[in-house]
């Protein structure tokens, strides 16, 4: 990795995504100076006049904050390129949770190596924390220790899993004694990936999905993490099937049961909810969930662009924002690309609501870095302000996608997207130098997803509730002719 040299800094800025405290909000700069030292910004403003190790021209450039993805599941998504973007199943409310990806799944030996190809794309769109959502295995912390990035691993246990023997229903196979024990060892790791000394890895615990545990260890889950000072995640609302199950076992929806169980609250993290009782594509009057979900203080990690793939979307981002419900952003499934990710935000938000004022450039920005931030609880991240993390994303405004630049944020959103990251920084150590990464290289790990990918293609009908080949599954866009 390449070593912070002292005190570096960038010299009259062409912009600078700032962080006013007095405001909190998120102000541009212009001809701005930012200096770090060691892992902390030390200078933000015009005219730093302090001793400098290295000073760089940047003007050209824009500095933002590292992005914060709050919620990915690296360590398979990467694998399911070219197969799960047009796929949901017809009779299960258009998701490929339940009919698809258990079919499609990588082995788990292939792990570190989709981790290592996200982490390279999430770095080159301007990502320096992820969040990594996922049951735990061994190798994890050292899946990412050489690649730079700042990570938050989220050990999910789950009682079971769900799936489907005929594309109309699913099932769940529950042990709740196999979910307890899940728990403590998710429980007792966490608390030792937090020790790591390179002080960039976070332990934290969540029940993997509403519908694969209960009520009782939801809230020990709950408990654990209220006494560590940390917030649990946990999936829910995210598809009409699970809203549809809840409602049976409960008789309540998801954000209800959740309210009612005493587990909607500023400590729960919320994976997409977007199925509430007043979802478009839900007919259920008789709840409140918009309001509940607001005045609970419960936060939620909107994924936009896989729903979209299936045509799913929030009712909306900026309808969740402006009602003071906390919002990150995360990439979820393949490409790990931020900036995709927050242009679908705005997008599917402005079609659903049918305005263009739905959702924001502003909402997407900020729930992308100190939205995420705050969800952690690291008011020390997604901000460029004097004693923060030293956690920058260099923009090439020279890129001819960013000109003309009259917002340059809009720009990079809608028009550069990842084209023009340049340079990428975490602790105040350089992981990106001119779109190529310092820290590591994906060749290998590429030809190892592409070996397991070819495992999933010619296992698929054994795994298959209908005996289906991948070619019948997810047909290509064209026909092969030989």
């Amino acid at each position: 990795m390449s070593e912070n040299p002292g005190t570096t800094v960038f010299r009259n800025c062409d912009w600078l995504v700032a962080w006013d405290e007095a405001e909190r909000t998120q102000v541009y700069l212009r001809g701005a100076d930012l200096a770090f030292s060691g892992d902390r910004i030390t200078h933000v403003g015009k005219g730093f006049d302090g001793k400098a190790d290295a000073e760089i021209d940047a003007g050209g450039l824009m500095l933002l904050p590292g992005f914060v993805n709050v919620h990915s599941h690296p360590g398979h998504e990467p694998g399911w390129k070219g197969m799960l973007e047009e796929l949901g199943s017809p009779r299960l409310g258009q998701s490929s949770l339940y009919e698809f990806m258990p079919v499609f799944q990588v082995g788990p030996e292939y792990a570190h190596h989709a981790r290592r190809v996200a982490v390279a794309e999430l770095l080159k769109s301007g990502v320096t924390t992820i969040c990594d959502l996922a049951y735990p295995r061994p190798g994890w912390v050292e899946d990412y220790e050489e690649t730079g990035i700042r990570a938050v691993l989220w050990a999910m246990f789950r009682s079971g899993p769900w799936g489907t023997k005929n594309g109309h229903s699913v099932e769940y196979d529950l042990d709740f004694a196999r979910g307890d024990a899940a728990l403590r060892q998710a429980a007792e790791l966490t608390a030792e990936i937090s020790r790591h000394p390179s002080g960039r890895f976070t332990g934290l615990i969540g029940p993997a999905q509403i519908d694969t545990v209960n009520e009782a260890q939801i809230l020990d889950a709950l408990a654990i993490a209220r006494d560590r000072g940390e917030p649990i995640q946990i999936h829910a609302a995210q598809s009409i099937v699970e809203f549809q199950e809840i409602v049976r076992r409960t008789g309540y929806t998801p954000v209800e049961w959740l309210d009612r169980i005493g587990a909607l609250g500023p400590d729960t993290v919320i994976g997409h909810c977007i199925f509430l009782n007043d979802h478009p594509w839900i007919h259920f009057p008789q709840a409140n969930d918009f309001e509940r979900l607001r005045d609970s203080g419960a936060q939620m990690a909107h994924c936009p662009v896989v729903f979209a793939r299936r045509g799913i979307a929030l009712n909306t981002l900026g309808r969740y924002m402006d009602a003071g419900i906390r919002c990150g952003i995360g990439t979820d499934s393949f490409p790990h690309n931020m900036l995709d990710e927050l242009r679908m935000a705005c997008y599917a938000g402005r079609v659903v609501a049918g305005s263009y004022t739905a959702s924001s450039t502003h909402h997407a920005f900020t729930a992308a870095t100190v939205g995420g931030a705050n969800i952690i609880r690291r008011p020390d991240l997604g901000r460029l302000a004097v004693g923060a993390k030293a956690d920058i994303t260099v923009v090439d405004m020279t890129n001819p996608y960013m000109q003309p630049d009259y917002d340059p944020l809009r720009s990079l959103v809608y028009s550069a997207n990842d084209r023009a990251v340049r340079d990428v920084y975490v602790d105040g150590r350089q992981v990106v130098r001119r779109g190529e990464l310092v820290t590591f290289s994906i060749e290998e790990n590429i030809a190892m997803l592409r070996r397991g990918q070819a495992e999933v293609i010619a296992g698929a009908p054994g795994r298959d509730w209908a005996g289906r080949s991948l070619d019948q599954l997810s047909p290509r866009v064209y026909p092969v002719r030989e």
